[in-house]
């Protein structure tokens, strides 16, 4: 829990509700700053080749373009899509578990990272869709009824159950984030003319702000809130089955589940790091993301490094303790001194050592150090979806099929292209959305009330003590 008497204000200056108002939609209501229009020219470059020429290019000629082949089915696309919708589990674990526990720190950070969400898992769900290689037949995955086809998806495939996990995701957290936003809908409303006005009034859905409105709002969010916790656990739960379910070595372990979500949790935290160091220097919210938030996060970061170092360690046990002769030749040919050496080593520094530095208290305050550890977070946390993807593909039972894996430039530029979306994805939200939760906010701001007694006021008090 935190408290404010131990860990400091949450919200500092003073804070009236129209100071909050202004400050929360001053990106909105001035012109877009230089670096903005640079940032979003560079990712809608990004975007337009990688989305708009490679994955076109990947349809017309096949996944044949990509580094995959029959040794290595899944190259950089399955890598890709675990890491973004690791990503995506940001919004919902960090707004959605910090909401249904009570924890109120969450409220400058949590609009942000619901959105991060949304285009996250967007991204994610590109890779399936272009991997299967033939998306024109992708109607036949959903079983629309009534079925005059007579098919019928193979329910037993973890494959299925990612479309529905995904979608039912997806669905979930853009709800979620749309919900939460109606009543800063209506103040944007409230403070718009013309057309702006009407957009907005729809947008919030004729939001009147009514004791009997937040009541059911607050209660719709505890309930969507509570409904989401389970799902956060089960999307990567299922994610970690498409490779659990197999039989290789090095994907066939009953601690993927906990493993990827614990892992997801980690890559989508250390994001919502990242973004909020930005949004905090470029908008100039000390007041709103103070050092307290972050210092706060970091401390969750560590302990959730401890326990992916922890994992890493169980693997290397329990592929010792084995004796199985292709288990441990997956970790001690392969991870630790073999082709694929490198990643794992990095992915360790970067996952399991570099956030052992938030033990510190100068270096959980220090924006620029909690930046750069992160950014290393999220490197480690690829490098990790590569090393589970790639070596035990690469080299499986039967040397005379291995076979050393590398991308192509269309692997990187579709990659590429899914950074430019979600790069976008998070401009236009921060350009044209409250980046925080003003009505939650409000309910947080400190409000210093001194009473000071007029002389008359004074006398009279002074008169009454002595009479006594």
């Amino acid at each position: 829990m935190y408290k404010k008497e131990v860990r400091g204000e949450l919200i500092l200056g003073n804070k009236s509700y129209g100071d909050i108002t202004r400050d929360i939609l001053r990106s909105q209501e001035e012109k877009a700053p230089l670096w903005w229009k640079i940032s979003f020219a560079v990712f809608f470059v990004l975007m337009s080749i990688g989305l708009g020429y490679y994955v076109p290019l990947t349809i017309v000629k096949g996944i044949g373009m990509w580094g995959n082949n029959n040794q290595v089915p899944w190259g950089w696309a399955i890598i890709n899509f675990v890491w973004w919708i690791g990503i995506g589990h940001a919004g919902t674990a960090f707004s959605i578990f910090l909401l249904v526990f009570r924890q109120k720190w969450r409220t400058s950070i949590n609009r942000a990272a619901e959105a991060m969400t949304v285009f996250a898992v967007l991204a994610a769900g590109l890779f399936p869709a272009i991997h299967v290689g033939r998306p024109w037949d992708e109607i036949f995955i959903f079983p629309y009824g009534p079925n005059s086809r007579g098919l019928w998806v193979n329910f037993n495939s973890p494959l299925l159950w990612d479309v529905f996990a995904i979608l039912t995701y997806l669905t979930t957290s853009a709800i979620f984030w749309y919900i939460g936003m109606l009543p800063d809908f209506a103040t944007i409303r409230d403070r718009s003319k013309g057309m702006k006005r009407k957009i907005f009034n729809a947008l919030s859905f004729g939001w009147v702000g009514s004791m009997d409105k937040w009541r059911k709002f607050e209660d719709a969010l505890m309930i969507l809130g509570g409904l989401a916790m389970p799902l956060v656990i089960a999307v990567h739960s299922i994610v970690s089955t498409d490779f659990a379910a197999g039989v290789l070595p090095g994907w066939h372990e009953t601690i993927f589940p906990p493993f990827f979500v614990v892992g997801a949790i980690f890559s989508g935290f250390s994001m919502v790091v990242t973004l909020m160091v930005l949004i905090r220097k470029m908008f100039k919210l000390e007041e709103y993301v103070t050092d307290d938030h972050f210092d706060a996060i970091a401390r969750i970061i560590t302990f959730v490094s401890l326990i992916m170092g922890s994992a890493y360690l169980i693997e290397l046990f329990i592929a010792w303790y084995s004796a199985n002769v292709y288990e441990t030749y997956v970790f001690d040919e392969n991870y630790l001194k073999g082709h694929y050496a490198i990643p794992y080593w990095l992915m360790l520094v970067f996952n399991a050592f570099l956030p052992q530095l938030f033990w510190f208290k100068k270096v959980r305050r220090n924006l620029t150090l909690i930046f750069w550890i992160t950014i290393g977070v999220n490197i480690g946390m690829w490098l990790e979806r590569y090393n589970i993807v790639v070596p035990p593909a690469a080299e499986d039972f039967l040397p005379a099929n291995w076979f050393h894996y590398s991308s192509t430039i269309v692997d990187k530029w579709v990659y590429l292209g899914t950074i430019g979306l979600f790069g976008v994805g998070v401009l236009l939200f921060i350009r044209f959305i409250p980046m925080m939760a003003m009505n939650e906010l409000k309910q947080q701001a400190k409000r210093h009330t001194e009473l000071k007694p007029t002389d008359i006021q004074y006398h009279a008090i002074k008169k009454l003590l002595e009479d006594e």
